[in-house]
């Protein structure tokens, strides 16, 4: 093969990557994964809830069709962006200071032993959520769920070396909020 060439016979033109559509049969596999997600971006499980069946309304509202990327990327992306718009939009409203009974519920976890550990996982999930965006970002794709530096970088639009950076600070981050409190 002569050098410039790609396969398919035609010189320097690399075959655009193939579509398919997004199956809304298998969106549930990935619940659990956009939940955990959800949850470090929110940082209450009620938000993340809420934003998880935003993600799925959006998805669910017309075909999706896409190229080179999996679902859990594509739905990360939309997921992201749903949050980040209905940040945007809260930002702009004024809102009243909680009350301190629905601030005990937001902080009350069912599924934990005790009181102790629902309070630090409350507290955990809102430093998560209050640290800068990159870092919050790689720190939920990788160790909330689950994925590898790789896939991480893929459903990011970043290098594998900048995840294992973002990463990095992002824990260096966490644990300094942590000592704190």
């Amino acid at each position: 093969m002569a050098s410039g060439t790609v396969p398919g016979g035609q010189c320097g033109r690399a075959e655009p990557p193939a579509t398919r559509q997004l199956d809304p049969e298998r969106l549930g596999d990935h619940l659990d994964r956009l939940y955990r997600a959800a949850l470090g971006l929110c940082g209450s499980r009620e938000d993340a809830e809420d934003l998880v069946q935003e993600t799925y309304e959006r998805v669910l509202r017309k075909p999706r069709f896409l190229s080179g990327s999996g679902d859990l990327g594509y739905l990360l992306r939309v997921m992201r962006n749903t949050h980040f718009s209905a940040y945007q939009a809260a930002r702009s409203r004024i809102s009243p200071d909680p009350l301190l009974d629905e601030l005990a519920a937001k902080l009350e976890d069912r599924s934990l032993i005790g009181p102790q550990e629902a309070l630090d996982a409350s507290e955990l999930y809102a430093v998560i959520a209050g640290l800068p965006e990159k870092f919050r970002d790689a720190l939920v794709a990788v160790d909330l769920l689950g994925l590898s530096y790789r896939e991480a970088g893929r459903a990011l639009h970043v290098r594998e070396a900048t995840i294992t950076t973002r990463l990095h600070r992002a824990r260096l981050k966490l644990a300094q909020a942590l000592d704190r409190d």
